[in-house]
């Protein structure tokens, strides 16, 4: 019993770049996100440590703010846990910041949002240093068509038809609180947030608007998706190089405990 209450529960904020990995969960014979912070954080608590990650992000897809959660009865600083897991961990894998939380937080059960960003690259040529970071799409592409066929999924409804053949979620139904489109420069930026989102279902949703942004569907056609709850109707899934998981969005009060993020040690 004193072994289990000097455990503490930490939470940890992670960016990764995804290109080299097969995703976030641990695989048998292939690099994972998942893995590399398990070993991190182990060395650091200087015992066998398994972490438990927001969002199950797919082989390729990146991360800005991957919330983590794991517990340790190690006895470290907040500066010691996030210099010491940071120096253990690959370049493109890095903790941003750190705090402790009660053991009712979960990582993933907790969590009542999650935000994705994806990036398509809009011009004639090809990118050589974005190749791993958007979608290139040489064809114009309508922003009014796409914002316009993207309203027709705010709101709560089946995404069915955005739903990879592969995934394991009992409903379909999700609550699309935002799925805006936009451009920067030659990108072309969507923003998407649910509460929860099904395999694929925003590359999947990415596809079908592209179809719409070439006119080669008009934008009502997204509402036919909706109705028909058929994958094999919808667009291609776009693929993963241009998706980042931005943010996890928990209950006020969730965490606690202002994070600890490294500035602290800048001179005042």
């Amino acid at each position: 019993m004193s072994e289990l209450q000097s455990r503490q529960r930490y939470a940890l904020c992670v960016e990764y770049d995804g290109s080299a990995y097969n995703g976030w969960q641990i695989q048998p014979h292939a690099p994972s996100i998942q893995q590399a912070l398990n070993e991190a954080i182990s060395v650091v608590a200087n015992e066998q440590v398994e972490c438990t990650g927001a969002g199950r992000t797919d082989t390729g897809v990146h991360a800005a703010g991957q919330i983590v959660h794991f517990d340790s009865s190690g006895q470290r600083s907040l500066r010691s846990w996030l210099l010491g897991v940071n120096s253990n961990l690959p370049p493109d894998i890095a903790v941003i910041w750190v705090r402790p939380v009660s053991s009712e937080f979960h990582a993933r059960f907790s969590a009542i949002s999650r935000t994705y960003r994806y990036v398509i690259l809009n011009r004639p040529v090809r990118s050589a240093l974005e190749r791993n970071r958007a979608w290139w799409v040489h064809a114009p592409l309508d922003l009014e068509r796409m914002q316009a066929a993207a309203n027709f999924l705010i709101g709560e409804h089946d995404f069915s038809a955005f739903r990879a053949a592969s995934c394991q979620s009992h409903s379909a139904v999700r609550q699309m609180a935002e799925l805006s489109v936009s451009r920067s420069g030659q990108n072309i930026i969507i923003y998407c947030r649910a509460n929860a989102f099904l395999h694929h279902m925003v590359r999947n949703i990415v596809g079908s608007l592209v179809r719409v942004g070439k006119a080669e569907e008009k934008p009502e056609w997204m509402s036919y998706l909706l109705k028909a709850a058929d994958r094999r109707v919808s667009g291609m899934t776009a693929p993963a190089a241009g998706l980042t998981l931005m943010e996890i969005g928990y209950p006020p009060g969730a965490f606690g405990a202002q994070p600890y993020t490294g500035n602290e040690l800048r001179d005042t």
